[in-house]
């Protein structure tokens, strides 16, 4: 088992990864870094190599499915996470893992949104993109993470191994997050210093698809883990909706809305619970995946 390894998901980033292993083989000397490319087309896989980094693979597209592949076969005391984009400093990795190695941290967050992230970041929506999720977990999930979407964290071996990863794509860090606040696990911030690409790089994220598909995994975590928050709001708004729709003389109509808000949630309740028992199910299969590697290579 390595003592801390360093994993990189990578696809398409010839221009930045080599730097950015090389960035973390001298600030962390005692890591060992993996870089698992996920169907790069161009020289991705040897300016890596040339870095000296252990180069595996994942041919599932998405880094959901690369972060999953990660953990599941790397064995380490602390994951430093980090994207190949070199926008994040490995300067900063040696306090992150002191957090986890000495003070038993499960996550720590390198909080970009608390540094210079918004000062250099020039994509479109972005800022407020980042600024309604961080808004979003805090109420419905508590807890004060500033920086939900951060792709630089510092993880613990249990966090890493019983994490049953089902987002197949930029989804996964908001999956990481909650994850750690449902469990109580311990989470700490760093504040680290962001910076914009390097010409000729490009992001692989898409502001409107990626965004829709982290806001529908928000809701999708908030209807499995809150749902006493969800029926709350439901009946709040449906009563709200029905009463102003009311005439409040005719207690006949009175009692036909009570009848429809009566309805629209039991509706509601059936969709809601078929959909949790088939996302329950779905991560006890990765559970038992996971504990099964676990036993076979304690063999």
């Amino acid at each position: 088992m390595d003592e801390i390894a360093v994993l990189i998901p990578c696809f398409n980033e010839e221009i930045t990864v080599g730097k950015v292993v090389r960035d973390f083989k001298k600030t962390l000397p005692q890591a060992t870094v993996y870089v698992y490319d996920n169907n790069s087309t161009d020289k991705t896989v040897e300016k890596a190599k040339e870095a000296g980094a252990i180069v595996r693979h994942e041919y599932q597209q998405g880094k959901g499915n690369v972060v999953r592949r990660m953990f599941q076969e790397v064995e380490a005391q602390c994951y430093i996470l980090v994207d190949a984009d070199d926008t994040y400093p490995a300067s900063e990795a040696a306090k992150m893992t002191e957090r986890v190695l000495k003070y038993h941290a499960d996550m720590v967050v390198g909080d970009r949104l608390s540094s210079t992230y918004f000062k250099v970041n020039k994509r479109r929506f972005h800022n407020s993109g980042n600024r309604f999720m961080r808004l979003a977990v805090q109420k419905l999930f508590g807890g004060k993470v500033r920086d939900v979407m951060t792709g630089y964290r510092a993880l613990s071996y249990r966090f890493a191994k019983t994490i049953p990863v089902l987002s197949q794509n930029f989804e996964i860090e908001t999956e990481l997050t909650v994850y750690a606040l449902e469990n109580n696990l311990q989470v700490e911030e760093i504040a680290v210093a962001y910076k914009e690409r390097p010409n000729g790089s490009q992001s692989k994220l898409s502001t409107i698809r990626d965004g829709i598909s982290i806001i529908k995994k928000l809701l999708h975590l908030f209807c499995f883990y809150k749902p006493e928050k969800l029926w709350k709001i439901v009946v709040f708004v449906a009563g709200f909706v029905e009463i102003k729709n009311a005439k409040v003389k005719k207690i006949s109509n009175i009692r036909e809305n009570l009848l429809h808000i009566l309805s629209v949630m039991q509706v509601l309740t059936a969709l809601v619970l078929i959909e949790n028992i088939h996302y329950k199910n779905k991560m006890d299969s990765e559970a038992r995946l996971q504990n099964k590697k676990i036993y076979y290579e304690s063999i």
